[in-house]
């Protein structure tokens, strides 16, 4: 069996130096579902409000989803031993497919999840083939 004796030595390195909190936080999970008529994605955003979202379109086309939460200050008599949950800021851009209908894209939070639902332009409008007439 192979065993590794310099690995426990650098984690604990690692750990010593306080880099366990700094790499364990992530961005949010996200989800995208594909329907008939639309795209859904999904971001888990616990504690988060409406407020703290922003999305937009950018001059690219592209879905700019940002939220940001101002940390809470510490209770006056406290301090914390502890401290996993909190995002504080996050940015993510998704690339849309052509066949969204950008002026339509809405979205809802509720329970702890963003949901951006992003319909799809109808199908006969977004026929490229066609005939021209000639005049």
């Amino acid at each position: 069996m192979y065993t590794n004796v310099w690995l426990p030595g650098v984690l604990n390195g690692v750990i010593a130096a306080g880099e366990v909190r700094r790499t364990s936080r992530t961005a949010p999970a996200m989800n995208v579902q594909e329907y008939e008529t639309e795209y859904v994605v999904e971001l888990a955003a616990p504690g988060m409000r409406k407020e703290d979202f922003e999305l937009n379109i950018n001059g690219e086309g592209d879905l700019k989803i940002r939220m940001e939460r101002k940390v809470q200050e510490q209770p006056q008599h406290a301090r914390y031993l502890r401290r996993e949950f909190a995002y504080s800021n996050f940015e993510k851009t998704l690339t849309l497919p052509d066949d969204v209908d950008r002026d339509k894209i809405g979205a809802t939070v509720a329970d702890g999840v963003l949901t951006v639902h992003l319909p799809k332009v109808n199908p006969a409008a977004a026929q490229v083939a066609r005939q021209i007439e000639i005049d």
